[in-house]
């Protein structure tokens, strides 16, 4: 905890002399799609049905609050693009979200593709699944950030000096083998470890690697790992980012990786601002609180 206070003060000195890590561009994290009246279970049913007609396979859905649901969709162009580069297994799944806003209606939405698969690296824009989400639900505009980020700036995306990369990923543990490291995390989801469990699994061709989506409760111990934690501090905004989670664990060669969460959180959030209310400063435990969880889903030290 004081180390991640130390850090957050270095930056925030930083940030008064250097501004934003960024140029504006033209790609942000979520699209808004058609409305779905104000029904959720219908809502959910209908999205679902228009999905699977587009030839999209659901991995699995949750629901981290009762305000929103969320459904993991892939399909065998996003599978064949995360197995074409290192770690591009963090972009296998998009999200679709439904949230009821305040209004009483629900906001349906979904992850961009092309700008998550730039800030994973993936090789390819996934322009072709962008288009088939836009012509399955609608496309009303991206959302998230005021300005958006060119494919150039994800790429080699920081949120503020002495912040993580995407290339500074956390190694959870360790395994002699792959399918003990998967035996091994699916496990621990299904027991619900650490307040956990598993919303998808999906398996890159090949076996190159397998991806979990993390459901986090949160526990005493580690409160604010919780997604309704994080989001009831950092998602404010009228038209929500729901898609930010699920968070991933993903399991290649033998080792469980995750993201840190100074990245996964900020590349979802690249405006939020560093202190004040609705802040980095009021989830200030989150990282730890999540590496410590994902930890020990994957079998290490939750210490």
């Amino acid at each position: 905890m004081n180390k991640i206070r130390t850090i957050l003060s270095a930056i925030v000195i930083a940030t008064a002399v250097t501004g934003t890590a960024y140029a504006d561009g033209n790609l942000k994290p979520f699209i808004l799609a058609n409305s779905e009246g104000s029904d959720m279970a219908s809502a959910v049913s209908a999205v679902k049905e228009k999905l699977t007609a587009a030839g999209f396979t659901i991995a699995g859905e949750y629901s981290p609050y009762p305000s929103a649901t969320i459904i993991a969709i892939t399909d065998n162009e996003l599978k064949s693009a995360a197995a074409k580069t290192d770690f591009g297994a963090f972009g296998v799944s998009a999200r679709v979200t439904l949230t009821k806003g305040k209004d009483g209606g629900i906001q349906v939405a979904y992850t961009n593709p092309e700008y998550y698969g730039a800030a994973y690296r993936m090789d390819s824009n996934l322009s072709d699944v962008n288009a088939k989400l836009a012509s399955t639900l609608g496309n009303k505009g991206e959302y998230g950030p005021a300005s958006g980020l060119s494919a150039k700036d994800l790429e080699d995306y920081q949120y503020k000096w002495l912040m993580p990369y995407f290339t500074d990923r956390l190694e959870l543990a360790d395994f002699d083998s792959q399918a003990k490291a998967v035996k091994t995390v699916e496990a621990n989801l299904k027991a619900g470890k650490s307040g956990t469990s598993e919303v998808y699994r999906i398996d890159l061709p090949g076996g190159k690697a397998t991806v979990f989506g993390v459901a986090m409760k949160g526990t005493k111990d580690e409160e604010c790992a919780g997604d309704k934690y994080i989001m009831s501090r950092i998602d404010f905004k009228k038209i929500r980012s729901t898609g930010h989670l699920p968070y991933e664990i993903v399991v290649k060669g033998g080792i469980a990786y995750a993201l840190p969460a100074e990245f996964r959180i900020a590349i979802s959030f690249p405006d939020l601002s560093m202190m004040g209310s609705n802040s980095f400063a009021s989830i200030m435990c989150a990282p730890g609180a999540i590496q410590a969880t994902l930890e020990a889903v994957a079998g290490g030290s939750s210490s």
